[in-house]
């Protein structure tokens, strides 16, 4: 559990200790700009996209441990061709010394192109530990999913915390970001009330263009009504402006009770802005 930060405080301090970024395998440069604004040991997860390859996916998590921060490489299911593809992933990040954390996502593709259909099946495949996993991310999607029905997300969300246990592993969630605190709040109540209690981390947006949030928002599902647009910030008159994620993150932490919604954190997905981000929470950091 978290300390005793309640709804009643005012503070942000507790959701922005030890917050986590994103970043794709083209986004080194971009991490060597932002290196100096963020902190020493912070977790930065590194996506396991379809365009980029397996040498590229491992030189970023280099690049996060070798400028002092922890590296959370992505394994996406159903980009798996093979189990062996699976290994020799395994087998590089451990050669280098970084598979202690990943993150395991079933991935975009409508069907698996190898034998992982999703995350709980690499989960089960008992190779994470036999490679040096000890901790294992997996997604929560506190508004649904576009393509998965409610029941079918609680279900996998179970099975995935059962799964880690049984392995012996340690895990965490790592939310879809929304633009609404109100049913990210409840979604986690949720998540307490059946009996998972992995550390959640909300998704957060970085600061970033309000036409590019919307885009976003559209390709995951993330409801962006006109009122809850208004709410978070954006302009939906105003394309061309630009947003950060002040008033959600003063909103969660009104609304964050210890006592009901457990230990939550907040990471930051960056759509390729590692230092505007960066800079944006040492910035609201001092502020609040």
């Amino acid at each position: 559990m978290n300390s005793g930060f309640t709804g009643t405080a005012t503070t942000v301090a507790p959701l922005l200790e030890d917050f986590s970024l994103e970043m794709t395998g083209k986004d080194v440069p971009k991490l060597e700009e932002a290196r100096d604004t963020i902190p020493e040991g912070t977790r930065i997860n590194v996506t396991f996209l379809g365009n980029e390859s397996l040498e590229m996916r491992l030189d970023a998590a280099r690049a996060v441990k070798r400028f002092g921060f922890v590296p959370v490489p992505h394994i996406s299911a159903r980009r798996l061709p093979s189990q062996a593809a699976l290994e020799e992933f395994l087998a590089a990040l451990r050669a280098d010394g970084i598979a202690d954390n990943v993150f395991v996502i079933g991935g975009d593709p409508a069907s698996p192109q190898g034998p992982y259909e999703d995350s709980l099946a690499v989960i089960r495949s008992g190779l994470l530990q036999q490679y040096g996993v000890r901790h294992v991310g997996v997604s929560g999607y506190p508004e649904g999913h576009p393509a998965i029905t409610d029941p079918a997300l609680w279900s996998a969300l179970e099975l995935k915390s059962a799964a880690l246990e049984r392995h012996g592993l340690s895990g965490g969630v790592i939310t879809q970001f929304g633009f609404d605190v109100d049913p990210v709040l409840a979604w986690v109540e949720s998540v307490r009330g059946r009996g998972v209690g992995l550390p959640i981390r909300i998704g957060v947006p970085g600061p970033a263009g309000v036409r590019r949030l919307m885009s976003y928002a559209a390709r995951f599902g993330v409801g962006a009504s006109a009122g809850i647009a208004k709410k978070y910030g954006l302009s939906l008159t105003n394309l061309m402006g630009t947003a950060g994620p002040d008033r959600f993150i003063r909103a969660m932490a009104e609304g964050y009770d210890a006592r009901r919604h457990g230990e939550l954190k907040l990471h930051f997905y960056t759509f390729g802005g590692l230092k505007a981000t960066s800079e944006w929470v040492a910035a609201f950091r001092k502020e609040n």
